[in-house]
């Protein structure tokens, strides 16, 4: 399918899986700038929109929700693109230290971040379409060369979050993290440590298990 059948698809899907106020922001949020990075850089940097998330809700340091223009996981990795209009962050101060803020405490949390100006985008897409073909090209190779995928989505969601905790994933942590049931995320680690890829890590001289740890790279192709 062509870019404009494959983006509105894309769009539609996550359209579906939110309501409220993370509905509300992509609606506002995925406007002319962003729609043009999508169409000028991502589309042919990468031909395809898995593991992207526009306007995706995190945590600054004070708790509080905000929305990046996009998330790409890939791997164990969450790189943010931020796209960045003159007229909405650089002339309000108080705004634009928040941005900076919020993008220095992205980075304080393991998140690659960013920032491309929106007068570049329109104006020399080429440039950021090599620079980030340069940059990125370790996380492209990921996703290119990827083969038919043997895990479920479940078990790569598990893989990510052990990758996000240092590598060791606590079950009931994780149930709370990704709203499941416990015994579900035990059932999955269970499964993963027979395919290999979690370690299960046993406490005492009971030998119960209480947490699991991540045995492989966190560039491997299995975790997009």
């Amino acid at each position: 399918m062509g870019f404009q059948r494959e983006h509105d698809t894309w769009i539609q899907e996550h359209m579906k899986r939110r309501a409220g106020e993370r509905l509300d922001a992509l609606r506002r949020g995925h406007g002319y700038g962003n729609q043009l990075f999508v169409e000028l850089i991502w589309w042919p940097l990468v031909g395809h929109f898995d593991g992207l998330h526009p306007e995706y809700e995190v945590k600054d340091w004070r708790r509080r929700s905000y929305f990046v223009d996009f998330l790409w996981v890939v791997g164990g990795a969450r790189i943010v693109f931020e796209i960045m209009d003159y007229g909405s962050h650089g002339t309000d101060r108080t705004k634009y230290r928040m941005d900076l803020n919020r993008g220095l405490f992205l980075q304080s949390q393991d998140c690659l971040i960013y920032y491309i100006a929106l007068d570049e985008l329109k104006e020399n897409s080429t440039f950021i379409l090599s620079s980030l073909r340069s940059i990125l090209s370790p996380y492209l190779s990921i996703v290119q060369g990827r083969s038919v995928r043997t895990y479920t989505k479940m078990e790569r969601d598990l893989l990510r979050a052990a990758i996000r905790h240092q590598r060791i994933l606590r079950p009931t942590e994780v149930a709370r993290e990704l709203e499941l049931h416990t015994m579900t995320v035990i059932k999955y680690c269970r499964i993963l440590v027979e395919k290999g890829k979690l370690r299960a890590i046993a406490k005492g001289a009971s030998g119960r298990v209480t947490s699991y740890e991540y045995v492989g790279s966190v560039l491997s192709p299995d975790l997009v």
